[in-house]
C-alpha cells in the first residue's frame, strides 16, 4: 500500500470531486476509468470514506470487501458518506469550510481464531489497531480502528459493536474478524 499514501491527494481530490458533484446535483463524473486503470487506482480495495463536522462524526460509508478499484470505491464511498448516511441529512455546501476527510484503505478481513467468548476476544484486540467486524446470521457491523479513539477500553468497543450490529448478546454462532486500515486525514479547504 505504500504506493497509495504517494498517491493520496488524487485520493482526496476523488473523494472532493465526488462530493461537490452531489452538491451540484450534476451527473459531472470525473472519467473514474481512466482514473481506474492507474496504478494504483486500478488495484481493487475496499476504502471508507469519513466526514467530520467540527469534530463530531458527519458522515461514515464504506465497503469491507474489495470489489471495484480503489477510484470507483473511493467516489462512490465518498457520495454516500456525505449523502446517504441514513444517520445524517444530506451535507450542506455551507458545512463543507468545516468538514474534516479521511480515508481508510482496508486489508482484507481475516478471521479471529478462538473468539468463542467475549473475553476471548478481548484478548486477542490490539487497540488502535484492530478494525473489527462482528456478526451473527444476518446481523453485522464493524468499527474502523480510528474508533479506539472514542473507545478506548477494549470492554465498551466491542459492546458498542454489538450494539451496532443488533447483537443482543454472545452466542457460539457470532464471527469475528479483523482488519488494518491505513489512513489519510485532511481538511476539506486544503485539499
Amino acid at each position: 500500500m505504500n504506493q497509495i499514501a504517494e498517491n493520496s491527494k488524487q485520493m482526496f481530490k476523488l473523494v472532493k470531486h465526488s462530493i461537490e458533484s452531489g452538491l451540484n446535483q450534476s451527473n459531472a463524473m470525473i472519467d473514474i476509468e481512466k482514473i481506474a486503470t492507474q496504478t494504483p487506482f486500478d488495484e481493487k480495495l475496499a476504502t471508507f470514506v469519513t466526514l467530520h463536522l467540527h469534530g463530531e462524526l458527519r458522515g461514515c460509508i464504506g465497503s469491507l470487501q474489495a470489489y471495484q478499484s480503489l477510484a470507483e470505491d473511493l467516489y462512490a464511498n465518498a457520495y454516500s458518506a456525505a449523502f446517504r448516511d441514513p444517520r445524517f441529512k444530506p451535507l450542506a455546501e455551507k458545512e463543507l469550510q468545516h468538514i474534516e476527510v479521511e480515508i481508510s484503505v482496508l486489508t482484507a478481513p481475516e478471521p479471529i481464531e478462538g473468539c468463542s467468548s467475549k473475553d476471548a476476544l478481548l484478548e486477542k484486540l490490539t487497540p488502535y489497531k484492530d478494525g473489527l467486524i462482528i456478526s451473527d446470521g444476518t446481523y453485522r457491523a464493524t468499527f474502523l480502528p480510528s474508533v479506539w479513539e472514542q473507545l478506548p477500553d477494549k470492554g465498551m468497543f466491542v459492546e458498542q459493536l454489538l450494539r451496532k450490529a443488533g447483537i443482543r448478546g454472545w452466542s457460539n454462532r457470532i464471527d469475528c474478524q479483523r482488519y488494518f486500515v491505513e489512513s489519510y486525514q485532511s481538511n476539506w479547504l486544503d485539499i
